[in-house]
């Protein structure tokens, strides 16, 4: 098991690579990054942006986000799902708190923490995380 403070030192570690992770969307209002990890490995990541084959364009002429852009929590839990590995167990670094559809993909898929750096506009995510016993952890990384 591990303590307290390489645990938090771990989970900062995460969340500045989500952030880094995060850079690799297309979309400009709001990049967001989420890394899978188990057992101290990545399994998985994902950003927000657009389906695959889709033209990587996330907003609309108003600067509105798309219907159909995955945000970057999906993302990930889908691509783990194409592999050999499995979310059972697993941490969620992701830099916004979960909207209330990704918080149901979360549950559903077995992750059993998520930490994240910022909040989304609503909070229902992060309540139906807590309603379902799924650990949630703020971490505000100033950079």
């Amino acid at each position: 098991m591990i303590d307290d403070e390489k645990q938090r030192s771990l989970d900062c570690r995460y969340i500045r690579m989500a952030r880094i992770w995060a850079e690799n969307s297309y979309c400009k209002r709001r990049q967001v990054g989420a890394l899978l990890v188990k057992d101290k490995m990545i399994i998985s990541d994902g950003y927000n942006g657009t389906p695959s084959g889709f033209e990587n364009v996330c907003e609309d002429d108003s600067n509105k986000t798309y219907p159909y852009v995955l945000h970057a929590e999906a993302n990930a839990i889908t691509k783990v799902a194409r592999s050999n590995n499995s979310s059972d167990g697993a941490t969620l670094y992701v830099t916004a708190s979960p909207c209330i559809e990704c918080a149901k993909l979360i549950i559903q898929s077995g992750i059993k923490r998520v930490v994240y750096s910022e909040l989304y506009h609503t909070p229902d995510g992060l309540e139906l995380l807590k309603k379902a016993g799924i650990e949630t952890l703020l971490i505000n990384i100033n950079e």
